[in-house]
């Protein structure tokens, strides 16, 4: 495998994003697509109402661009890759859409949301199947391989809705989410490239290249949000990734930072429900550490850490 292949899209991909953020992120103020802040929210958040948002876009122009033009071949990888980053990240898109027409902090109900996020994985499931794809799955550190037959779609059902959710979970600070997406997506990259996947391995690296260029207006204070369009496509970008790679369970580890956000608020909910009372000041956890006292820039830098310790182990594991 070409390793000169991947610096560049890396570079390309970062290069699209660093020249496409000043041009649109103008077009986005005047259009007046500002977040609207949750008031339950962490009360320093108030601040940022305003800011530009569904920056997302510029991540996948940047992905795009890069990963059509240094990919060697159209086949059904791409085609997964492309239809589960795009697919999540329309639904996202529409999701940040009525927020801002509809100056509200909630945009498509949970139902719709759902619906069309089931839509996208069982279209996924589809392709999978057309291609043959293996239905069963390794479990690491015991060395077992298990063929799930046709659960393995179910399975794969829950890692899409997983994913995908547990990133735009995360995405609550300036840089949380492009950071933490780089770090995993670099260790798919080096899975990729173990694997002889050439067209995921570009993929990735397309993706480490736009979240990286764009984390230049994102890191605090961010002058753009990447909104859903951008938590959502990354997320089905990931799964897909972990998906192709067969490193499904991995992507627990790999993406360990994106699990424990998602569990913080499983927890506080069960917790609230259940006994009244609150495990954390507020979740998703960062906002914990947040009314602790923490400033922005340490939780992002700490959670950024923790992130590449956790790639550093799948990796290991792997």
């Amino acid at each position: 495998m070409d390793y000169n292949i991947m610096y560049w899209t890396i570079g390309v991909s970062f290069l699209l994003a660093l020249i496409t953020g000043p041009l649109f992120i103008p077009i986005l103020r005047r259009l007046k697509f500002g977040q609207q802040i949750r008031t339950e929210g962490p009360q320093g958040h108030l601040k940022k109402k305003g800011t530009p948002t569904m920056g997302g876009i510029i991540i996948l122009l940047a992905l795009s661009i890069s990963f059509y033009r240094f990919s060697d071949h159209f086949g059904m990888e791409f085609y997964i890759l492309i239809i589960s980053t795009f697919g999540f990240g329309l639904i996202g898109f529409l999701d940040d859409y009525i927020k801002i027409v509809f100056k509200r902090s909630m945009g498509l109900s949970a139902k719709q949301k759902l619906l069309g996020q089931l839509f996208v994985s069982i279209l996924i499931c589809v392709l999978l199947s057309s291609m043959d794809f293996s239905t069963a799955i390794h479990i690491p550190i015991a060395d077992i391989t298990i063929n799930l037959g046709w659960f393995y779609y179910l399975f794969i059902i829950i890692v899409l809705l997983g994913t995908t959710n547990a990133v735009n979970l995360t995405d609550g600070l300036d840089g949380l989410v492009s950071g933490t997406s780089a770090i995993a997506f670099g260790a798919f990259a080096i899975i990729s490239m173990m694997n002889t996947q050439f067209e995921t391995a570009v993929f990735c690296a397309a993706m480490i290249g736009a979240v990286l260029g764009f984390l230049v207006f994102n890191a605090h204070p961010a002058k753009v949000f990447m909104g859903d369009t951008g938590s959502l496509s990354i997320g089905g970008g990931l799964a897909a990734v972990a998906i192709l790679t067969k490193a499904e369970l991995l992507l627990v580890v790999i993406g360990g930072v994106f699990v424990i956000e998602n569990l913080s608020v499983i927890i506080q909910v069960i917790s609230f429900k259940t006994t009244g009372k609150r495990v954390f000041k507020m979740s998703p956890i960062h906002h914990h550490f947040e009314l602790s006292g923490w400033s922005e820039w340490r939780v992002v830098i700490s959670f950024w850490l923790v992130g590449l310790m956790l790639a550093g182990i799948g990796l290991y594991i792997y």
